[in-house]
């Protein structure tokens, strides 16, 4: 390849797709990165007689990601009239997706960066529930959208992974008799944080089942009642202290609770 070979690569959104593309093209054919130039974010007849200008003076191809209809258009017909070569990455997969789900594309540009965007978010997010689950680290309860704060079995883990998966940043801290309350749970804003009940019979089953799936016998004292009641007591204290809102979730799926944080978290405004 000469030095004067050129690919313009054109955009609406950014270009990335379209330079991943081209670059796995040119490995095919050259033992040199290919010469690239962009035009990113595109929206305007301007802005192709732009890249037409300069195109139609280097050997080039002009590779494109374009998905306003009437823009796509436009760019072939001047690419048409100026002899140049426009390659368009994208429709023909289209088209195969239109003909064979009978679906029709939004025709937004920049979709892309968008899940991308929403992928790195909800691995953060998870993340941050799997480093500050359980009380491990309380430094992350000033930092999380949601603490959620229970005695143990009431799905506080499965939950905190379960609102995660929707981007929300959420700690957990179990509420044991013997072991004083983290300092900053009273330090955070209240409506951060939510209590998890449960009704001491369905704890006691889930505990009970819990020991004979880690093939302990029922004799242990987690799973008494008597236990039972005062860990529960005791939580109720904290939650009162807190002044948090509180969820019976003895009845309720993780789904059906996430839902009921997530109604009470957006009517507030918390995650504003």
């Amino acid at each position: 390849m000469t030095n004067q070979e050129m690919v313009y690569i054109v955009s609406d959104s950014v270009g990335e797709t379209a330079e991943l593309m081209v670059k796995a093209v040119a490995s095919q054919f050259f033992g040199q990165e290919v010469e690239i130039q962009h035009f990113s974010y595109v929206e305007d007849e301007q802005d192709i007689n732009n890249v037409i200008t300069v195109a139609k003076y280097r050997p080039s191809i002009i590779a494109y990601t374009i998905v306003l209809p009437d823009l796509k258009d436009y760019l072939d017909q001047r690419a048409e009239e100026e002899q140049i070569i426009a390659v368009d990455l994208m429709y023909p997969l289209m088209n195969a997706f239109t003909q064979k789900f009978n679906m029709q594309p939004n025709r937004q540009p920049g979709q892309m960066r968008k899940l991308d965007e929403n992928y790195f978010k909800r691995v953060e997010a998870i993340e941050f529930a799997v480093k500050y689950d359980d009380g491990q680290e309380v430094r992350g309860l000033k930092q999380a959208d949601i603490v959620l704060v229970g005695v143990s079995r009431t799905s506080k883990t499965p939950l905190s992974m379960y609102l995660a998966n929707k981007q929300f940043k959420v700690a957990n801290v179990p509420l044991i008799p013997e072991v004083p309350p983290p300092e900053e749970l009273f330090e955070i804003p209240r409506k951060k944080c939510i209590g998890l009940i449960i009704s001491p019979e369905k704890l006691n089953d889930i505990r009970r089942e819990r020991l004979k799936r880690l093939g302990l016998t029922n004799s242990a004292s987690y799973a008494s009642l008597n236990r039972i009641f005062e860990e529960l007591t005791c939580a109720e204290d904290i939650m009162k202290k807190i002044g948090c809102p509180v969820i019976d979730v003895s009845n309720k799926a993780i789904e059906e609770t996430a839902d009921i944080i997530l109604a009470m978290f957006n009517k507030r405004g918390s995650f504003a």
